[in-house]
């Protein structure tokens, strides 16, 4: 069995209590981690102050503060196998994708790295006599980052990269689930040469380990990748210490397919957006709205394309779906489907866990035709592979219906008219809409959602400014003191 430690000022450490994560593809205990107690998590946001404060970290340049940036995205790229390996044995996340997406990782490193020297402030022109103004971006102070357990090295680098970029120190909490990859992650951020405390790694559980890290009074920003009642605890925690906070938060994103899109091209949407990563997606496109004309159609086409996908070890390169990470998505998944079955959706295919796959936490892709979005299936976030589908005869209706749900993290639209599809982007409210394309993301394209998928932005120039504070400085020109202040002029 693998072991992990703590990453805290710069040394590694057991903490005082030990916990195992089972292999989902077997759901047999592989690694064992440390879980912060009060006392480690006060210790990692400590070093993180002290770094910023006291250490080497303030006075370097931006210029240096990027260099180091990019080495660590080199290394990421060098040992992306290895890292997408463990996520894979932690998370069972399909092995092909999770190397892929660590090596794209280093790309947000390398992006925030060429941004590191290039944050600005201006110059005012102001409206007062022999005065000079201008603002400066400064560090914002401690940041702690609090990602979940799919993607944690992906959902990580978009707060650490541009919170380090900006000159700020971090804590990063990775999950208590699958944390594997953060801490293979933390040996890499010790060989890049970053001073000790700049980042810090650890693992634990909501208590102690969560409030200490979201009350703490120095910390300055908490950047929470998560679900929405997990959020409402931590805004409520941020009221001790004032600290912002940016959430990147659920999703039951729609899809619109209209009459006249690509055929092919929507049925690779569909199964991208809800099979890909299992269903394992904040923004995987769940609600599917198809034109009634075409609506058997992309069903019947969907239904044979799934025939064909692999479903067993994430490790092998031909599986195409993997297990879920949890028993729990197993069986909340399963719940789900047969209380929808029981309202009267169609089940077309799926629903059950694979005769084949005896071992690990496994769920058929599953597609359920329903009248209406008044359905359980419709309504909740699954995090597994389960496709809702809804008929739709107007433009209008099918907007209407996109519209109609608490979340507004990602939408797309699938249609050959361009002035259509720029007509119904522009009313769907969700802070993404892809158009013929779907999961499709960037370190230069700001991802943040609308409603209840949260409002801050990661990725992109927005994000490094929200890293940020701004302070303005006011400069007297005159060769003349300062005026009387009790006369008025």
């Amino acid at each position: 069995m693998k072991h992990f430690k703590h990453y805290i000022n710069g040394e590694f450490s057991d903490g005082s209590e030990q916990f195992e994560t089972l292999n989902p593809a077997n759901g047999k205990p592989w690694a064992s981690f440390p879980a912060a107690s009060e006392q480690e998590s006060n210790l990692a946001i400590e070093s993180a102050h002290a770094a910023l404060y006291k250490g080497p970290w303030s006075k370097l340049t931006a210029t240096q503060r990027g260099k180091l940036i990019h080495k660590l995205g080199d290394l990421i790229a060098e040992h992306a196998p290895e890292l997408g390996d463990l996520e894979t044995q932690d998370s069972g996340k399909l092995a092909v994708e999770t190397r892929a997406q660590s090596s794209y990782v280093a790309d947000y490193y390398y992006y925030y790295a060429g941004l590191a020297d290039k944050i600005q402030g201006e110059v005012l022109p102001i409206d007062k006599p022999d005065m000079q103004v201008f603002t400066t971006r400064e560090p914002i102070g401690v940041v702690v980052a609090i990602v979940p357990w799919n993607a944690q090295l992906f959902l990580s680098a978009t707060k650490i990269a541009p919170a380090l970029a900006a000159g700020n120190t971090v804590v990063v909490k990775a999950s208590e689930q699958a944390p594997a990859a953060l801490f293979k992650f933390a040996e890499l951020v010790d060989k890049s040469g970053f001073p000790p405390g700049v980042i810090n790694i650890i693992t634990g559980f909501p208590e102690p380990c969560g409030r200490v890290l979201t009350t703490h009074p120095k910390v300055a920003r908490i950047a929470f990748t998560g679900g929405t009642e997990v959020a409402r605890h931590i805004i409520r925690n941020s009221a001790e210490n004032f600290a912002h906070v940016s959430l990147e938060l659920g999703g039951k994103s729609p899809m619109i397919i209209f009459e006249d899109c690509n055929i092919d091209g929507a049925v690779n949407g569909i199964i991208a957006g809800n099979f890909g990563a299992s269903g394992q997606s904040c923004v995987a496109g769940s609600r599917v709205f198809i034109h009634r004309s075409i609506h058997s159609q992309i069903i019947e086409l969907v239904k044979e394309r799934a025939k064909s996908i692999v479903v067993g070890d994430p490790l092998d390169s031909k599986t195409q779906v993997g297990p879920l990470a949890t028993q729990h998505q197993v069986e909340r998944a399963s719940e789900v489907v047969q209380s929808s079955i029981k309202q009267g959706a169609n089940l077309v295919f799926g629903g059950n866990k694979p005769s084949q796959n005896k071992e690990g936490w496994y769920f058929e892709p599953t597609l359920l035709d329903c009248p209406d979005q008044e359905f359980d299936c419709v309504k909740t976030e699954l995090f597994a592979p389960v496709i809702s589908v809804i008929a739709f005869d107007t433009e209008e209706e099918a907007i209407a219906m996109a519209n109609d749900s608490d979340y507004g993290l990602g939408s797309g639209v699938f249609t050959e008219n361009l002035s259509r599809a720029h007509r119904v982007s522009s009313k769907i409210h969700s802070g993404i809409v892809w158009i013929n394309t779907y999961r499709a993301i960037s370190p230069i394209s700001p991802f943040g959602g609308f409603k209840q998928s949260g409002g801050s932005r990661e990725a992109g120039i927005d994000a490094i400014h929200e890293y940020t504070r701004t302070k303005t400085t006011w400069i007297n020109t005159s060769s003349e003191p300062m005026s009387n202040p009790f006369i008025m002029r």
